[in-house]
């Protein structure tokens, strides 16, 4: 468990999927498919499902796609998916379509709604009802969701030209920050005051930028008691998309803030959309919030290793756990939690070893390596030979057996 104490919020559920400081910090993701083709949309949801995603977000931008979200839903219900809450994102036009398509409003799970694109003056205030309405009469939530690219200009313009007027204006940051924060608050409020119930309310206040993303959710998050949803408005690409999510995630995390989770990765063409699910459960796994996986805990290699054998064993260790979790999850309660090592040399292996459930340690540079094997901080047995690797994957078998799932068969002393 984490030492972190998480802000203290309602519960909102979101379908099967309750959120807020007493429950997990869930992950969730979003599709890029067109949602009027309902068969991609639907097999595109169920891969997010399959990598981790607890909450799927879909656009719902057009009558088309409004009117595929039950053929969606029927699909992964098929699919043997059916748990797998569905959020419609919906801009402009969302006052038309949930009220067009009830089916549509049916089986969404949520509703995110972004105050910035509701309409301006008069139509601002009656589509936003309109859209609180429907939710209402659906028993669904709402997650409203402040974006600085499209964060209401008429707001925004009314609170810089307050600040021009100060004897001591605010950098303009600070007032766009404050804006960002004031529009969430104000559209929660306004919801509750049409009859939205306290505990059917998500917020959040996304930017592209980590400092400004800490700073706005460190002020939303003083300022109310509800559930936030945390993530950039864009991360980018590859790398640098990686370490930008995980900067603002950690800092968030680590303060307390976040009930939920996205990381909004930009993909390769043709590439894994996924991705981004995998980074949220790492990030929650390194912060010691949930635990996804077994957690292999390897050295990066240096001189004293002989590189070729260390990767190739560490790669082939990594990827047999990724293969037996499916089986193991199901079998094995808490094998999630299962700490493994695979060191290269003698330097930190035998230490790092016997911190982790199971270890290895390689001596270091030599043609016939003798591998010391380290069971709950015991050396248990030597290893060598060629059959190195297959003989650790089957005592970490046996491992998991007798801890996670019965008696002790025997492994033997050396």
């Amino acid at each position: 468990m984490s030492p972190v104490r998480r802000r203290q919020t309602p519960t909102v559920r979101i379908g099967p999927v309750p959120v807020g400081s007493d429950h997990p910090i869930v992950v969730q993701s979003m599709t890029n498919t067109d949602t009027a083709d309902a068969a991609a949309t639907a097999e595109q949801v169920r891969l997010l499902a399959e990598a981790g995603s607890e909450i799927v977000r879909i656009t719902v931008n057009t009558r088309a796609a409004a009117e595929r979200v039950p053929e969606i839903a029927s699909r992964l219900r098929d699919a043997g998916e059916g748990d797998v809450p569905l959020i419609g994102d919906f801009h402009f036009n969302g006052h038309v379509l949930l009220r067009e398509y009830p089916e549509c409003a049916d089986e969404l799970a949520k509703y995110r709604i972004n105050p910035g694109n509701v309409g301006s003056g008069q139509r601002h205030d009656e589509n936003f009802a309109t859209m609180i309405r429907v939710a209402i009469d659906h028993g669904k939530p709402v997650r409203i969701g402040v974006n600085w690219g499209s964060l209401d200009q008429e707001l925004l313009t009314q609170r810089m030209d307050e600040n021009s007027h100060r004897s001591e204006p605010h950098a303009a940051r600070d007032v766009m920050l404050d804006t960002m924060v004031e529009s969430a608050l104000r559209s929660a409020e306004r919801a509750e005051e049409i009859g939205l119930a306290h505990d059917h309310i998500v917020l959040s206040v996304k930017m592209s930028g980590v400092q400004d993303v800490i700073d706005a959710y460190e002020r939303l998050a003083t300022a109310t008691d509800l559930p936030l949803h945390v993530g950039l408005t864009e991360a980018g690409l590859g790398a640098r998309a990686v370490v930008t999510t995980t900067a603002a995630l950690s800092v968030l995390l680590q303060r307390g803030i976040g009930d939920t989770v996205r990381a909004s990765l930009t993909p390769s063409p043709g590439g894994d959309r996924a991705e981004e699910v995998r980074l949220c459960r790492y990030v929650l796994q390194a912060l010691g919030f949930r635990h996804f996986a077994p957690q292999v805990a390897a050295c990066p290699g240096c001189g004293r290793t002989t590189s070729t054998l260390f990767q190739s064993m560490a790669e082939e260790i990594q990827g047999w756990l990724e293969e037996r979790m499916p089986e193991w999850k199901s079998r094995y309660p808490g094998v999630e939690e299962l700490r493994v090592a695979v060191m290269g040399c003698i330097v930190n292996g035998p230490g790092e070893s016997k911190h982790a459930h199971v270890g290895i340690s390689l001596p270091g540079t030599g043609e016939a390596p003798k591998a010391p094997v380290f069971v709950d901080g015991e050396k248990r047995t030597t290893l060598q030979g060629p059959e190195i690797v297959h003989d650790f994957l089957a005592l970490l078998d046996e491992y998991v057996e007798a801890r996670y799932g019965g008696a002790l068969s025997g492994v033997h002393e050396d």
